[in-house]
């Protein structure tokens, strides 16, 4: 069956996003490509059993097997040696991507502790966007009870377009919950409390 997320995309929001960016070419409009899940297990003890925690955590975030990732060299100040493995990483394409992007936003995000958006400039120049997670536990997914340590990962959303501003408007329009600014200037005499913009809420 096909995502719920996707089916919008098709439907409502490519046509959408077509007028927004003022794009003549349909298939000018940006869509998102794959998603990349990349955790590293950084300089935690006991090397195997964390690539091990990892692979599985990972794999019931996702729904896919992660591939081990391995060090190119080695650093010494680390205890790392070259070829020894560091973290695992996953690459979501098609049904998946769509299904882990819409548990992320609607399900996990607003888990986070005084979550107020994500930061709306974390692009790489290139139209990908990067997403810290600090901790797995905001997923539904994982038993808290099982949990043996925290496992921070990176979570990239690599989208056809080379444009930043276009691409953070397709993950707008799928439901990413970019941190909003103040966007009317204050009238005269007005004041402005000193949180009013952290305070703000992000858009689902």
């Amino acid at each position: 069956m096909e995502p719920e997320l996707k089916k919008l995309y098709k439907e409502k929001l490519r046509d959408a996003l077509q007028k927004q960016l003022a794009l003549k070419n349909v298939h000018e409009v940006p869509r998102l490509e794959k998603i990349v899940v990349n955790c590293s297990i950084g300089s935690q003890g006991e090397r195997k059993q964390a690539i091990e925690d990892a692979t599985n955590e990972v794999m019931a975030i996702t729904g896919q097997k992660p591939m081990t990732t391995f060090s190119k060299k080695a650093i010494a100040s680390f205890k790392l040696r070259a070829g020894e493995a560091v973290g695992v990483k996953v690459t979501l394409r098609g049904n998946k991507m769509y299904d882990f992007l819409m548990r992320l936003v609607k399900t996990a995000m607003p888990r986070i502790r005084d979550f107020r958006g994500v930061a709306p400039r974390a692009f790489d120049g290139r139209g990908n966007y990067t997403l810290g997670i600090a901790d797995q536990s905001i997923f539904p997914e994982i038993e808290l009870d099982k949990v043996k340590r925290s496992l921070g990962f990176d979570v990239t959303f690599v989208t056809s377009t080379d444009n930043d501003d276009h691409a953070r408007e397709l993950l707008r329009a799928l439901g990413m919950p970019f941190r909003k600014r103040m966007a009317q200037q204050k009238k005269p005499g007005e004041q402005g409390g000193a949180g009013s913009e952290g305070a703000e809420e992000a858009a689902a």
